[in-house]
């Protein structure tokens, strides 16, 4: 937080630790958004801004005010790609996945696909869908054992090295994100030792076939 406007904050919320958008007033969110906003203007300006990658945390789940905040971050980023990932798997159950891809496409906000590790709460499924002319995949690896780990770091919690089974499962799914020519970014957050880099060259060797050609 600035601390111009964290001096507008009222003393019990500048003494928190940890604020969350909830908390600020109107007023103070939107100056926070667009200061965040300009101090992209020399990538903007430059053609060198790619995709603004916005996260839900675990414990927003699908609901008026969620759809609300997406609704505002839309509409005061428009002209800039804004990609949405979310950490509830609530979001795209049975009940809630063709609203939540309806919402976001109805916005022009790109859904996040995900590949994680399965069967928590948190758990999103690795849906391949586009909702925008941009699609966005995030490969967080598979590390059952420390995804809700407490105390550890991020590197930790990442820590996995792609097999090239697992990569191969999603080679037909990017290729159907890529129709008509759509960019697809695929990230690998996987963020221990060199085990990124590692991932992203065995996709990028099944991507172009160079595997089943060896």
């Amino acid at each position: 937080m600035w601390r111009d406007l964290r001096d507008e904050l009222p003393a019990e919320l500048a003494a928190k630790r940890n604020l969350y958008a909830k908390d600020l007033q109107p007023e103070l969110l939107e100056e926070a958004l667009a200061r965040f906003a300009s101090a992209l203007e020399p990538l903007r300006g430059s053609g060198k801004l790619g995709v603004l990658l916005f996260q839900l945390p675990p414990w927003v789940f699908p609901s008026r005010a969620a759809h609300d905040h997406l609704a505002w971050v839309a509409d005061r980023l428009r002209g800039d790609r804004v990609a949405v990932e979310l950490r509830q798997g609530r979001w795209m159950d049975d009940e809630h996945r063709e609203r939540t891809l309806t919402f976001l496409e109805e916005r022009d906000l790109a859904y996040v696909c995900v590949d994680e590790p399965q069967g928590f709460a948190s758990s999103v499924p690795p849906v391949a869908a586009a909702t925008a002319d941009v699609a966005v995949v995030r490969f967080h690896g598979r590390n059952a054992e420390t995804w809700e780990a407490k105390g550890i770091t991020a590197a930790q919690r990442f820590a996995y090295r792609y097999p090239e089974r697992e990569l191969a499962e999603w080679v037909p799914r990017i290729r159907a994100l890529h129709e008509e020519g759509r960019p697809v970014h695929a990230l690998m957050n996987n963020c221990y030792r060199d085990y990124a880099v590692q991932g992203g060259r065995a996709l990028a060797r099944l991507l172009s076939g160079e595997h089943a050609r060896r």
